[in-house]
């Protein structure tokens, strides 16, 4: 199996280092290179082309969201190297910046580097990973720019109960609190999600989120 090519631009020395350690040790992982800038970040990604470019936003000159734009707006092949922003900012402005500039994950540094790992896998598979410390965010925005449809939303074959959960899901609720509300077993519900997940061909919580948000689903 071929490994990730994986390149970090951070500034903060104990975090470079810490991650540059943990990768090392990963045997999916070929850790390429880093930055501790924005400038040199940029050409480091331009030159070695990773799989996965990690990025803080909180960098010497240019900053990530910057170094971001620049480098997918440069990129011939814009989807050969994913951003993963990896960042403590966990404002609105920086993550809907970020994502507008082209970023595909968001993770906060506090992250679980278990989680981090299935982050980056996510990522270079081409699905776009949110840390769940900023998925209600994004769905806000989708919430605020959703135009209600005209004509009855497609039901995508869903039944009332996988609707009732969907509901919920997008009302942040976690797999117990859902049990709970609906006086059913986690298992049961872990159930439900996977249907609806297929049923809307989505790869994860928030991508079925904000597409049964735009479709009308649920409001």
């Amino acid at each position: 199996m071929s490994r990730i090519r994986v390149a970090l631009v951070e500034d903060h020395d104990l975090t470079r280092v810490g991650l540059k350690t943990a990768f090392l040790r990963e045997s999916e992982i070929e850790y390429i290179g880093e930055a501790t800038n924005g400038t040199d970040g940029l050409k480091l990604l331009q030159t070695q082309r990773p799989d996965v470019g990690i990025v803080d936003i909180g960098l010497p000159g240019i900053d990530g969201i910057e170094l971001t734009r620049r480098f997918k707006s440069l990129a011939v092949d814009k989807t050969a190297t994913k951003i993963l922003i990896l960042t403590l900012q966990d404002q609105e402005e920086a993550v809907m910046a970020a994502f507008g500039a082209g970023a595909d994950s968001y993770c906060m540094k506090d992250i679980k580097f278990d989680l981090l790992l299935e982050a980056i896998r996510a990522t270079h598979q081409g699905n776009a990973w949110i840390d769940p410390a900023i998925a209600q965010i994004v769905l806000s925005q989708a919430k605020a720019s959703t135009t209600p449809p005209s004509n009855d939303p497609p039901n995508y074959g869903l039944t009332e109960r996988e609707l009732e959960v969907l509901q919920l899901i997008v009302n942040g609720y976690s797999n117990a609190d859902i049990a709970q509300e609906l006086y059913i077993t986690v298992g049961t519900v872990k159930t439900h999600v996977r249907n609806i997940l297929n049923k809307l061909c989505a790869d994860d919580r928030t991508q079925a989120a904000v597409r049964a948000l735009r479709s009308g689903l649920v409001c």
